[in-house]
């Protein structure tokens, strides 16, 4: 008990906050342009499965399967140094890319893969005999779509999409790992600055952080799903 009052400083907590703080906007950035490309690449994936083409289908389900079993660190090592060794056979030179890149393209493969799956049970949680009823009743495919099948879909995906969200913000974490100065990234400067004494406060700070940043991600995403759900159109199909 004596070692640990002498060695653990709560003033090292609040005191790494101020600092720490800022590089979140490199976390924000990163996982932000990630969750746009993600979200696109996995709305392709999804209308790839639920399209036609068994080819399609197959490449979506095959692309799915290995990017959910490959763990985030090995991806972001794979892309790292996999990206520009692959660059080098067409002439081009990627080893000087900013690490801020690597991170957008293995997180946005990853959140592609969570994104597909959301999308596609969102859509298949919808009653088909709504599009026939919607259509049937004068609106066009496009408006059926956008009225009635879209809304209720949202509502379904948004707890997954939120749940998504924060696991990204946590996997996004390790980037820190290739190089990349964001939250974590600065955490661990602070520590080797500290000669790794006080290591335990300011993981504790950072930790402090995430909590507040997952909480609040899942109290606004709880709150969107109220207003959509209040707001769903649905089509009687008997």
């Amino acid at each position: 008990m004596h070692n640990m009052e002498k060695y653990f400083d709560v003033s090292y907590i609040w005191n790494s906050l101020p600092i720490l703080l800022p590089f979140l906007k490199v976390t924000f950035v990163v996982a932000g342009l990630s969750i746009i490309f993600g979200t696109f690449f996995g709305l392709i994936l999804a209308m790839m499965k639920l399209g036609k083409s068994k080819i399609a289908q197959k490449l979506a389900n095959f692309y799915i399967t290995i990017l959910r079993c490959t763990p985030s660190i090995v991806l972001l090592f794979l892309v790292y140094y996999g990206v520009p060794a692959l660059a080098d056979n067409f002439g081009l030179y990627l080893h000087d890319l900013n690490t801020a890149v690597f991170v957008v393209i293995t997180f946005t493969l990853q959140f592609a893969a969570i994104m597909a799956e959301v999308i596609r049970s969102a859509y298949e949680s919808i009653e088909k005999g709504q599009f026939e009823a919607a259509v049937s009743v004068g609106l066009s495919p496009f408006q059926a779509y956008r009225r009635i099948i879209f809304p209720q879909a949202l509502v379904v995906a948004l707890p997954n999409f939120g749940n998504g969200l924060i696991a990204l913000l946590q996997e996004g974490s390790l980037a820190y790992t290739i190089g990349l100065i964001d939250i974590v990234g600065k955490a661990n400067l602070i520590i080797a600055a500290n000669y790794n004494t006080h290591a335990l406060e300011i993981f504790i700070a950072l930790a402090l952080v995430y909590w507040i940043l997952s909480i609040l991600i899942e109290k606004f995403f709880g709150k969107l799903e109220k207003v959509f759900s209040k707001g769903k159109h649905t089509i009687n199909t008997n």
